[in-house]
């Protein structure tokens, strides 16, 4: 397994005096062959600006900076992939920081790129190919002229189109999870925001934030035309928005006025499911799905990134456990970096408020951090390192009735809710 580089132009190579390496938190290490796996399809490669490559001497076995020219490259995963390693790097200048992504250490072997990640959900529903841009400029225009005074349906053609969201997609091409956005406003200072950070903070958001609180009219027209389908999603809490419980009076009478009208399909919630109150009442109005945001299950760990104002990890716990009582299938979207997600004490503390709040599923999502930024932000390792993998084998392991996964699923038959109320048609 070779090291790669990007020369200044961006073009990327592989140096066949060096062999890669990945990144642990801190820690520089070789992989195993187990833990490599070939390029998947609509994962992107990028040079890590500011940095210098560090690969294995293929002569000497000693770790080494590669030429001064050479550049550090990282994967961009696509859904479905979960990283176990970073790029092995050091940065020329300190206190730079990356943007906002996921990078995964990458390899060249026998004419192909590989790279440190597990292949832990199907890629297929959510690989990018599948959005065909012609047939997307189409919906949007379609939808926006059928919806002329829906200010939703403008704000997602913006996402959809210029920053190629998904999500925001699937809401003009009606099938997968689509989006609502609702909030302006949120009750976190997320360290990793990527809708709003603070002038004093080096990051730059890479999107913009929702910046008005729209009817609820306008929630509901964008609910009941992703709804047509038995299996389609409609989701509350997208990366372009705050958090969405903080408008929960919006939420729960759109909610209600759709179920009044339908009973197809799925209505999810993405929230950090702090507002404790506010998630009952949403809960209470007949959702279907929770996906709650964390990265820990350690109190101090997740205050340091997610910054909460007025509530706690506690709120959080009591949030799922009340949803699940009632019947809600309820995610966390577990925000992971290798060397840190890996560690002793964040496997025991996670596994643990697994079991307690009833969790049907996992969502393991690549953190989109600078690295140096993250972890001089957490507490320090207290126990072993894992390692990404074995970490992963642990969870399938204790958590045999676990979905573990990249995004949101529909529940099994057996599983789905049966307390929605009743739609009149």
């Amino acid at each position: 397994m070779y090291a790669v580089y990007a020369d200044p132009q961006g073009n990327v190579f592989e140096h066949e005096q060096y062999l890669a390496l990945g990144r642990g938190g801190e820690m520089l290490t070789e992989l195993v062959p187990e833990e490599w796996i070939p390029l998947p399809e609509g994962a992107t490669l990028v040079s890590l600006p500011g940095t210098r490559a560090v690969g294995l001497q293929a002569d000497s076995e000693s770790m080494a900076l590669l030429p001064e020219e050479c550049t550090a490259v990282g994967a961009l995963m696509p859904q479905g992939f979960t990283r176990l390693y970073l790029p092995a790097y050091v940065k020329a200048d300190k206190e730079a920081v990356l943007p906002l992504f996921g990078y995964t250490a990458v390899a060249w072997k026998d004419g192909q790129f590989y790279v440190a990640a597990d292949p832990t959900d199907d890629p297929e529903p959510w690989n990018p190919r599948n959005c065909d841009v012609d047939e997307l400029n189409a919906k949007v225009d379609q939808l926006k002229a059928r919806y002329p005074d829906n200010r939703l349906y403008e704000h997602l053609s913006h996402c959809a189109l210029s920053y190629e969201c998904l999500t925001a997609s699937n809401t003009f091409l009606q099938r997968l999870e689509g989006a609502v956005p609702v909030s302006f406003s949120c009750n976190a200072g997320c360290f990793g925001c990527i809708s709003e950070q603070p002038e004093e903070r080096a990051f730059v958001a890479p999107q913009t934030r929702l910046k008005f609180r729209p009817s609820v009219e306008e929630v509901v027209e964008i609910m009941l035309e992703q709804l047509k389908e038995p299996e389609a999603i409609i989701s509350f809490g997208q990366g372009c928005e705050g958090e969405p419980s903080t408008q929960a009076p919006t939420i729960i009478e759109a909610i209600r006025r759709v179920r009044e009208q339908t009973d197809n399909g799925y209505i999810n919630i993405n929230t950090n499911a702090g507002l404790t109150d506010h998630i009952k009442g949403i809960v209470d109005a007949g959702l279907d799905l929770m996906r709650v945001s964390t990265i820990s299950a350690l109190d101090e760990h997740y205050n340091a990134y997610y910054m909460p104002r007025g509530y706690t990890l506690a709120n959080v716990e009591r949030s799922l456990i009340y949803a699940a009582e009632q019947g809600v299938y309820t995610s966390i979207n577990y925000l992971i970096f290798p060397g840190v997600t890996d560690r002793e004490e964040e496997i025991e503390a996670m596994l643990e408020f697994v079991k307690r709040t009833g969790l049907k599923l996992i969502q393991m999502r690549n953190l989109n951090i600078d690295p140096e930024s993250y972890l001089n932000l957490i507490p320090k390792p207290q126990g072993e390192l894992y390692g990404m993998k074995q970490m992963l084998e642990i969870f399938r392991a204790e958590l045999p009735d676990v979905v573990i996964g990249s995004y949101t699923h529909v529940p099994p038959l057996a599983q789905r809710r049966r307390k929605r109320p009743a739609a009149s048609r």
